[in-house]
């Protein structure tokens, strides 16, 4: 990429499509374009194909999508499936259409099967039953993989497709029913302090192990694929560590200083025992997060403490 190249982000106001414009703008690249949902509804069909006709990007990050938490992703399973697979075939084709160099389409750990081996490898894909909860946004996103590569070996294209793990960082969202575990146990213990609450309940027995990976290392990995890498099917991008929900969450309030206790409901479900990506694909190729948990933790918090605590007052 040059830095006068046109580029495109799709979902620039979302965690991960901010990280990239802030790793762009820091890399003095001049012309990024975007656009709110407001502005361009990425669902219809006309206004992608009218929007790619007029600018003509030269680089697309597709990090747009209809994202949200276990109920939603089970409430709005039509929503979900129908909205994604309508915004990835939409900037996918109309790239093509108008000879963009080069796409890169971010998709989901979600994608491999429920009872994949751990840590899972980009070799996993398609060879079991995924998560029932989630199917649906799963199967859009595993639509989005093969529709890059089906355009690369048809026509060509160099499209990539990316597989973050759970993510978290700067603009994440603080839901109470919506938010990922994450970003909800940092409000959950904020609120816990500022109330002098005695204590805090949290689902499950806190065996469960997640992996985290901060935003914008995410954003650094996607602009070093764009850079470095070629290739057709997927590559995991994630920090290759895990930490078990118990150690999360006293992470987490170590952080905030809460001083309470931790109280774990076992009557609650525990969800999929490990969730681990095999990075060493992305590692083979030369790139390595450098945000270690507890820091990124730190970060994201004073974050939440800027954009969020006026309104939760």
């Amino acid at each position: 990429m040059d830095k006068n190249s046109k580029i495109y982000i799709a979902g620039h106001r979302g965690m991960v499509g901010s990280a990239i414009h802030r790793k762009l703008e820091r890399e003095a690249f001049t012309n990024i374009i975007t656009r709110t949902s407001a502005e361009l509804d990425l669902r219809d069909q006309q206004q992608v194909t009218d929007f790619f006709a007029q600018e003509k990007p030269d680089y697309v990050f597709l990090a747009a999508a209809k994202v949200g938490g276990i109920i939603a992703n089970n409430t709005y399973r039509a929503e979900f499936l129908y909205d994604n697979l309508q915004i990835q075939n939409n900037i996918i084709h109309n790239s093509y259409l108008n000879g963009v160099t080069k796409l890169l389409f971010l998709g989901s750990s979600c994608i491999y099967p429920k009872m994949a081996p751990q840590p899972l490898k980009e070799e996993y894909l398609l060879t079991g039953e995924l998560e029932h909860t989630n199917e649906p946004y799963a199967i859009a996103k595993i639509a989005g993989i093969k529709m890059c590569d089906a355009y690369r070996d048809q026509y060509g294209c160099n499209y990539i497709s990316a597989m973050p793990t759970n993510l978290y960082g700067y603009n994440d969202n603080y839901h109470p029913q919506n938010s990922h575990v994450l970003p909800a146990l940092i409000r959950r213990f904020h609120e816990a302090k500022e109330q002098n609450a005695a204590s805090v309940t949290i689902w499950g027995t806190g065996s469960p192990k997640r992996e985290f990976l901060f935003a914008d290392d995410l954003a650094e990995a996607c602009y070093y694929l764009m850079e470095n890498y070629d290739e057709p099917g997927l590559v995991n991008i994630g920090t290759g560590e895990d930490i078990s929900i118990k150690d999360l969450a006293l992470l987490i309030k170590k952080i905030i200083r809460f001083e309470g206790e931790i109280d774990f409901d076992s009557s609650k479900p525990d969800g999929t025992p490990r969730k681990l990506m095999d990075v060493s694909k992305l590692h083979s190729k030369g790139w390595k997060h450098t945000i270690e948990l507890e820091d990124g933790i730190k970060l994201a918090y004073q974050d939440f403490l800027t954009k969020h605590v006026t309104n939760y007052a």
